[in-house]
This record gives C-alpha cells, structure tokens and sequence, in this order.
C-alpha cells in the first residue's frame, strides 16, 4: 500500500525515532509499504518518520543509481534500530534532495564513510561499514531517524534563500506526482 509522505512542517520530521523490538505491530507490512511508497515517489531511500512514525526504521536502495554493470555496488537495506558508530574520511559535496522537501535541492557535505549497528528485517543485528554514495544516502535517512533534515546542512545563503520554497512546502503549495500529507496550519 502507497503510503502518504509527510511534508516539512509536519512535527514527526523533527523527532527523535524511538527503537523498536520485532514484535512492533504489523512490522513486515510497513516494510513491503514502505518499499512500495519510496518506489512510487522515486526515491532511493525513505526513513519512518516521513510516513509518520517516530521509530528508528530507514530504507534504502542504491543499486538503482548504479551504473549499468556496476549495481553490485549498490545496496538495498532495512535498518532498524540503527545507531551510527562512527563516521569518517574526507568530507565531500553531494546534491542531495528529498522526498519530504519536493522541488528543493542542495549541496550537502559529508563524510564518506559511516560505520552503523543494526538490524536487518529479521531482526539480526550487523555491524557494517558503508563507504561512497551507500554512506551518504544512509547518512540522510539516519538523520531523519534523528529527526534532522537535509536542508539543515546546508550553506547559510542557500538556507535563506530556500525559505520560501520551505514554507510553500509546509503551506501545501507545491504539486507532486505522489501523495503528501502537509501540516495543519493555525
């Protein structure tokens, strides 16, 4: 089931996730929905708290930005319960954009490398360390589980000048090819 993405403004975006244990309700359900959600939006990754839950549960699927030939180097991942370990290496620039904030897009710097612990989908815990264009979409959806959002690593001048576009986010003003759920205005 297509789930709504919910929109900057709305509260859950800036909550910290909460961990689960396996028995959370309908677990395996909001995965397969979550899944098909990020598809349909066309996304490469989607965290819980952008579909309305302040739990610490992020997908992502990188093996579709791959190259033709290299998708190996892609990874399609759950991760539940994910705390970040360290980060480290050189700091390096990447347009990222996302799914809560259509039509808003922005050079964002980060660490190549994240080592993560967590677990998979049944609930086994891992111990990984992700490198490259696997790092930094991870680093997105971790920080949407930490209830940061990517604009907030932005350059001050680009920040103020995506004021406007951020508040006709929040307002509902903006037209998407997937369904939103904005903020209730007072």
């Amino acid at each position: 089931m297509i789930l709504p993405v919910y929109a900057y403004g709305q509260p859950v975006l800036k909550k910290v996730g909460e961990d689960i244990t396996k028995d959370y309700p309908d677990l395996q359900d909001l995965i397969e929905n979550m899944w098909e959600t990020m598809y349909h939006a066309q996304g490469v990754g989607l965290a819980a708290p952008q579909i309305g839950r302040a739990i610490r549960l992020f997908l992502v699927d990188t093996v579709q930005m791959q190259e033709e030939g290299e998708e190996d180097k892609g990874i399609k991942k759950v991760f539940i319960n994910a705390h970040k370990i360290e980060e480290g290496g050189a700091e390096w620039e990447y347009e990222e954009g996302c799914l809560s904030i259509p039509d808003l897009r922005g050079d964002v710097s980060r660490p190549e490398q994240i080592r993560l612990r967590y677990m998979d989908e049944n609930f086994e815990e891992k111990e990984d360390i992700f490198t490259g264009i696997n790092a930094r979409v991870i680093q997105h959806e971790y920080d949407h589980i930490d209830g940061i959002l990517f604009t907030e690593h932005l350059k001050p001048l680009k920040r103020r000048l995506a004021r406007r576009r951020l508040e006709n986010i929040r307002k509902g003003k903006i037209a998407t090819n997937y369904k939103m759920k904005f903020a209730r205005l007072k």
